[in-house]
């Protein structure tokens, strides 16, 4: 585990072995996620409907859907 500060100017500096990870360098963009007290930052992703596929499982009931098509 590695710890980093925050500058004055509310800058970091990744470590080698995070930049290694996700296969960044300088002047690449990161996608910050916030998610109650925990933070992830990762590559920005080329095609965000990729990145995202199946991130929304198991937020509704098993049968909602159905529910939901025959109210229309």
């Amino acid at each position: 585990m590695t710890y980093i500060k925050l500058s004055s100017k509310n800058q970091i500096v990744l470590p080698k072995e995070a930049r290694e990870a996700m296969k960044v360098k300088g002047g690449d963009s990161l996608l910050v996620v916030v998610k109650g007290d925990i933070t992830l930052l990762m590559p920005r992703p080329k095609e965000y409907a990729r990145a995202l596929l199946g991130r929304g499982k198991g937020i509704y009931p098993k049968d909602y859907l159905k529910k939901e098509r025959r109210s229309w």
